[in-house]
């Protein structure tokens, strides 16, 4: 098995979902076939930043010299990770990776992207109209909209700042260490408004999923409704047919 590097603390709630998740996927992996107890799971090395810290280093959205420190971080971070020895790294966050052309500079192990594996997902769902939901620097940014695009789905205008602001805040105060108990009504909400029939709605932060837990594990669901794409499960599960190539 390749041993996985996993980028966490943005935030530590979805970093606990992914360690979570490759261990429970690995052990269907092994047990569907005839592998006894205890079930293996690939080898993991955790680096966890701080939130609080890449917060406040965050950029100016068309500036690059804005983002040198943010980038910085992460980069380090994953340098970590490729000196203990991991084959490949995953970032446990939708955020960074709209920095990640900067952000692997200089950093020779490869590292899997959030937008491929969702925009894959997707793809299995013949949806032709996307909704993509997360930060302020997710929502902002073209990085989804560009891969949904190579397989002819295509994504949403950008909102209104007054929106972004909207669901920034509600990423920062219901889904903040888990999914608060409105969380899902809120989230809902936000969908009902802005999500014709036929969309497929990327929580394209990896706490939004949170709001749904029944769910976690899986790349694409349909709850209250809609058509949703979990991008968090779409990553793990690329990581996971990564790490077990050949077993």
């Amino acid at each position: 098995m390749k041993k996985i590097g996993i980028l966490g603390g943005v935030g530590w709630a979805s970093t606990v979902d992914y360690y979570r998740a490759i261990a429970q996927g690995a052990g269907r992996y092994f047990a569907e076939r005839g592998h006894g107890a205890p079930l293996p799971i690939p080898p993991i090395t955790i680096e966890s930043v701080v939130q609080a810290q890449t917060r406040a280093l965050r950029g100016i959205a068309g500036n690059e010299d804005s983002w040198a420190e943010f980038d910085a971080v992460f980069r380090n971070a994953l340098l970590t990770l490729q000196s203990a020895g991991c084959d490949f790294a995953i970032i446990a966050s939708n955020t960074p990776h709209a920095r990640l052309h900067a952000i692997r500079q200089g950093v020779s192990m490869p590292i899997l992207s959030i937008f491929d594996a969702t925009a894959e997902a997707t793809k299995t769902t013949g949806a032709s109209k996307a909704l993509v939901l997360g930060t302020t620097v997710t929502m902002q940014a073209t990085n989804y909209a560009d891969h949904l695009a190579n397989h002819g789905i295509a994504a949403n205008p950008r909102l209104p700042e007054t929106e972004i602001a909207e669901m920034q805040a509600m990423i920062d105060t219901d889904f903040y260490g888990g999914a608060s108990d409105g969380a899902h009504a809120r989230l809902l909400d936000f969908c009902n408004r802005h999500a014709t029939p036929g969309t497929a709605i990327l929580l394209a932060c990896t706490e939004l999923p949170l709001a749904f837990p029944d769910h976690l594990d899986d790349p694409v669901f349909k709850a209250d409704g809609h058509l949703f794409i979990n991008p968090s499960a779409a990553h793990v599960t690329a990581a996971l047919t990564k790490a077990l190539a050949g077993f």
